[in-house]
């Protein structure tokens, strides 16, 4: 028989608290790495090509960043516009915003658009007038609201934040539909409308509910809206909870006609897309999604996906979720009995927990003619990784076949050294003069991206 061992003394007791520590900390490694899931070779499947885009050479600071020197003078907030004062508008607040940290490629300037727009989410653009200006749509989230952007007088920045909505729940989407001139709000489970929105911006109508039939869920519950080519309003429904395997709707994207009527499935195995464009040319559907948590700080990737609609009668594509991650990972959860090839892969693997939400065609004629048809996308940034990833902008090219040519930075510098973190891009929307707009709901403001060779 093994003797006792010792009693503890007070002098012994740190030393053992620091051995226990270190078997804690071992375990919880070991752990990790039994997690963690199997490597390409593992599933079968070869893994995409690793990509630095952080390599892409960037634009010396501060000079050719749109700040340096003259970023007071940017950043001094616009005078009241004369002679309006709505009771529903928000007063304008100097920002504190380091913008020359933003770092863009050679070119290309960045600025605020509009200053006090708390916690903005999805855009939409309304109708263009003869000045070529148009009213702004901004959703957010946990604030409730709607708002309306306006530049007066053209000088490319806001000069009027109205708050056209207020108390809904979660309206991150927002969609001006120009057939019937409403603009279409999601609020969880319902999709509502205010009509005529363009002649009531000062007294906004109360919203009509669209269609209510949608889950209750908040996990994932935050719907991006956009009207399609084909008039219709496609809606997804995310997933319910990290990793779980549910009935339809879940894990879907929808399409409805305007009315709220028509209601169906259009894509299945989506975990949770914020963000969807379809091509300038082929009229096609792209959409990010965001992939699962827990797998470690490098698996899975998010995806960039592309849609192509079946033909008449054949089942609906199906992108993976919860079966296979990433287009090549099978699961550990949900993947056994599957492999890679029973599902539509990603156009393009995005950075592990970037959070890709929003992605637009770039459709202006400001940038150069190679931005033309780009894909730009939002990266809010990761929450759980050991080190952030993310918080910035990317790009996207496509070849004559349709195929991605790589995944690229188009701007970053809203987390700094050490995590810091001061910003959090959401959407991109396109501007009538060619410029690009990025909504922040971290910073709660609207920036405007420009290019000039100069």
């Amino acid at each position: 028989m093994l003797p006792y061992p010792p009693r503890p003394t007070a002098r012994s007791l740190p030393l053992l608290l620091l051995v226990l520590l270190c078997l804690v900390f071992a375990c919880h490694k070991a752990r990790s790495a039994a997690d963690a899931p199997a490597s390409p070779a593992q599933t079968g499947a070869a893994a995409p090509a690793a990509q630095d885009i952080n390599a892409y050479p960037r634009a010396p600071q501060p000079e050719t960043s749109g700040v340096g020197q003259s970023a007071q003078a940017q950043l001094a907030p616009p005078a009241a516009p004369p002679g309006s004062n709505p009771a529903n508008a928000l007063a304008l607040k100097e920002p504190n915003l380091p913008l020359e940290n933003i770092r863009l490629r050679p070119g290309f300037h960045i600025s605020v658009y509009a200053y006090q727009v708390p916690q903005a989410r999805g855009m939409s653009l309304g109708p263009v007038d003869s000045q070529g200006r148009a009213t702004v749509y901004v959703g957010s989230r946990d604030a409730g609201n709607v708002y309306a952007l306006r530049d007066l007088d053209g000088n490319g920045r806001a000069d009027q934040i109205l708050v056209v909505a207020k108390g809904l729940k979660l309206p991150v989407g927002v969609a001006y539909n120009k057939a019937d001139g409403a603009l279409y709000v999601s609020a969880l489970s319902r999709i509502v409308k205010l009509p005529q929105i363009e002649a009531h911006l000062e007294d906004p109508p109360a919203p009509v509910v669209v269609n209510s039939s949608f889950p209750t869920d908040d996990a994932h519950g935050w719907k991006f809206i956009a009207f399609g080519p084909d008039g219709k309003l496609y809606v997804p429904v995310g997933a319910p909870g990290n990793i779980v395997d549910r009935p339809d709707p879940y894990a879907s994207i929808m399409r409805m006609d305007s009315d709220g009527k028509n209601l169906e499935m259009w894509a299945r195995g989506v975990r949770n897309t914020v963000g969807f464009d379809w091509h300038p040319v082929t009229h096609e559907l792209y959409f990010t999604d965001n992939g699962r948590d827990w797998l470690g700080d490098d698996w899975p990737p998010d995806e960039l996906n592309h849609y192509s609609a079946p033909a008449q009668g054949a089942a609906l594509p199906h992108f993976g979720y919860p079966y296979i991650q990433g287009g090549y990972i099978v699961d550990p959860d949900y993947g056994a009995g599957h492999t890679p090839d029973e599902f539509v892969a990603p156009l393009q693997n995005l950075g592990a927990h970037v959070a890709a939400l929003g992605v637009r065609f770039y459709t202006g004629n400001m940038f150069p003619a190679e931005y033309k048809n780009a894909m730009l996308i939002a990266e809010h940034g990761s929450w759980n990784r050991s080190t952030k990833n993310g918080y910035r902008v990317t790009l996207v090219k496509l070849d004559a076949q349709g195929k991605s040519r790589g995944y690229e930075l188009f701007a970053d510098g809203w987390v700094q050294p050490g995590d810091q973190v001061w910003g959090r891009p959401v959407d991109i929307l396109n501007m009538p003069d060619g410029s690009l707009l990025i909504s922040d709901d971290h910073a709660g403001v609207v920036y405007r991206v420009t290019y000039s060779a100069k």
